[in-house]
């Protein structure tokens, strides 16, 4: 089977996120230190959810994209940004557009979702944010699998993903398989 192509082109206009907040050094959020982006707004609602304060589209605040990549650019301890939430595939558009600008710098990107990298797929919506992300950590947060003792996600189900080598070899690479 060949790779996945989905390339698209990002609108340059995009100039905020919708966020709850930031955390402007993180271990627990991804490989190394991140920047961690908790953006505004989710539709899961997933029983037990560790940020319920994010779910509400109108809550948060609006931030420039120009102030989240100073921040990046100005900590040399950082390896990159984790996009978390509420969910940043609900604002797809705009977090690609960081992503994107993330990742010329040089830097990673994480990003989790209640949905799975299969249903992001099938959806064109979220495409160029996950042509933008490294890794995924993917599918809702499912109280009776919850384990704090596992590597970056708060339940069992949820997968972390290598997205490039998920799209070289069409279908989900797994970086932990537990």
């Amino acid at each position: 089977m060949t790779g996945l192509n989905i390339s698209h082109s990002i609108d340059n206009n995009i100039k905020t996120i919708r966020v709850a907040g930031l955390v402007e050094e993180s271990i627990v959020d991804g490989p190394g230190i991140r920047l961690v982006i908790f953006t505004q707004g989710c539709r899961h609602n997933c029983p037990g959810c560790h940020n319920p304060q994010t779910h509400d589209f109108r809550g948060g605040y609006e931030i420039n994209i120009d102030d989240i990549l100073k921040l990046l650019r100005d900590n040399p301890l950082l390896d990159g940004i984790t996009l978390s939430g509420g969910d940043p595939f609900e604002q797809a558009e705009n977090c690609s557009y960081l992503a994107k600008k993330v990742r010329e710098l040089g830097f990673n990107v994480v990003a989790y979702t209640g949905y799975t990298f299969e249903n992001l797929l099938i959806k064109k919506k979220f495409s160029k944010l996950l042509e933008n992300t490294d890794i995924l950590i993917d599918g809702k947060f499912d109280i009776s699998e919850k384990d704090l003792t596992i590597p970056f996600r708060g339940s069992k189900n949820q997968r972390i993903i290598d997205v490039k080598k998920s799209f070289e070899g069409g279908r989900p690479c797994l970086i932990i398989n537990q």
